[in-house]
């Protein structure tokens, strides 16, 4: 079943893979078909460094310094499905491991004390400190809605998109780190959300360096016509409803 898989995203047009000084690769975290798909690009790619969303500073320094500690850092970072992942790390060579994920403590804290003051003195760099228009702050408020099977209070939602908005701040500024200190080309492998073209990853290295230059791939199960420079179908993943336990009763 996986060899068939691998086989699909291989098959898919073999146009050559995009020069551009960052390439994001979005994903569906729990989908193996989008981290093979991920892997071949890479593969192509030869990327210096490669960005996780999913690992912090710390844990993919250590993982960095020592391969062999990759899936103990990985485990340490509370994600979970390494071997998914795995095919990932044997494809980027020896690209430096750069991590991005936020510690869970600073995360909580932009519900409190928000976005701006958090990220510190770059923030109006990377457009934290102008409030969304209406409508995208609603949108993006109902697709939060929708994401948490419109279990919480709609209101909540806004501290969600906060939380996103700085999440792909943070995102923006690790890969523009990675670039300055190893070159062309830098990886990030975060989710699609992130990987969006008008609002997530790209638009903020397009907003706080627009010298540098992106292309994103979205890696997803349908295309529903999200904005990505290239879209790539994957098998859909096996799963349950994770909506199912919330909405039973």
């Amino acid at each position: 079943m996986r060899l068939t898989a691998l086989l699909l995203v291989l098959a898919l047009p073999a146009a050559a893979e995009p020069v551009a000084d960052i390439v994001i690769l979005g994903e569906v975290h729990d989908n193996p078909d989008a981290h093979l798909g991920q892997a071949a690009a890479l593969q192509d790619l030869r990327p210096t460094a490669v960005v996780f969303e999913m690992l912090t500073a710390e844990q993919a320094a250590r993982a960095d310094a020592d391969r062999t500690q990759i899936a103990a850092a990985w485990e340490a970072s509370g994600w979970g499905d390494f071997p998914i992942y795995a095919p990932i790390f044997e494809a980027m060579g020896e690209a430096r491991i750069v991590g991005a994920a936020a510690p869970r403590d600073a995360i909580q804290s932009v519900y409190s004390d928000g976005a701006t003051s958090l990220f510190g003195e770059d923030a109006a760099r990377f457009g934290l400190d102008v409030a969304l228009p209406e409508s995208q702050q609603e949108t993006r408020m109902q697709l939060q809605f929708e994401a948490h099977c419109e279990a919480m209070p709609f209101a909540m939602m806004a501290g969600m998109v906060s939380v996103q908005r700085y999440r792909d701040a943070v995102f923006a500024r690790a890969a523009l780190a990675a670039l300055e200190t190893y070159g062309p080309p830098v990886a990030v492998i975060a989710g699609n959300g992130h990987a969006r073209t008008d609002w997530g990853v790209p638009a903020k290295i397009a907003r706080a360096a627009p010298e540098v230059t992106t292309y994103a791939i979205g890696f997803v199960e349908e295309d529903a016509g999200l904005p990505f420079d290239e879209v790539r179908i994957v098998p859909p993943a096996e799963r349950d409803d994770p909506c199912k336990s919330l909405t039973s009763n």
